[in-house]
């Protein structure tokens, strides 16, 4: 008896595969920053020192005086002379009137007390003092307000730039597979 036989034979199937990559591509921007610092608000008030000094009495002291103090002093002197002057003229009046009485030499006596006066010597004296100047002080001051002032800070976050290519898979049988069965008597 015969028994039938089967022959198989195969043929391997091959896959050819054309692979593209995806691309990818991702950047991400700085981030925009704008910063400022504005200057700080200065105030400053400051009150002068005051110096006053009077220097009339030093300046009288050596003989440099306001034409309104020498005339005040020549009045007074003025004044003063006059008064002697009419005191001496009634006291030689007095001393006149005395002579009818055998009041001796009255005439004499009179010639003498009128006669020049002897003048003194020159001599070096100093002059000026300090405790002639009056002096007074008044210290100035200096207020000083600093305002900060805050900083001026402004991001603004960039958005990433992606780009993307899809990648792509092609396949394609070289050859196909198959197979074949015979049977045989």
């Amino acid at each position: 008896m015969d028994i039938p036989q089967l022959q198989i034979q195969t043929t391997k199937g091959f896959l050819e595969l054309q692979i593209t990559k995806p691309v990818q591509e991702i950047e991400q921007p700085r981030a925009t920053v704008t910063q400022e610092q504005p200057a700080a608000i200065l105030e400053m008030s400051t009150t002068r020192p005051q110096l006053s000094l009077d220097t009339t009495e030093a300046r009288a002291e050596i003989d440099l005086k306001s034409v309104r103090r020498r005339i005040e002093e020549h009045a007074q002197n003025s004044k003063q002379v006059a008064l002697e002057g009419i005191g001496r003229r009634a006291a030689e009046g007095q001393q006149m009137m005395k002579i009818e009485n055998g009041g001796g030499n009255v005439f004499g006596e009179l010639s003498k007390q009128n006669q020049p006066r002897q003048y003194a010597s020159l001599g070096m004296r100093f002059v000026g003092n300090k405790s002639g100047v009056q002096m007074s002080f008044q210290p100035g001051s200096v207020d000083i307000q600093a305002t900060p002032q805050k900083p001026v800070f402004d991001a603004q976050v960039n958005k990433p730039v992606h780009n993307y290519t899809p990648g792509k898979v092609s396949g394609q049988m070289n050859p196909y597979p198959s197979i074949q069965i015979d049977v045989k008597w």
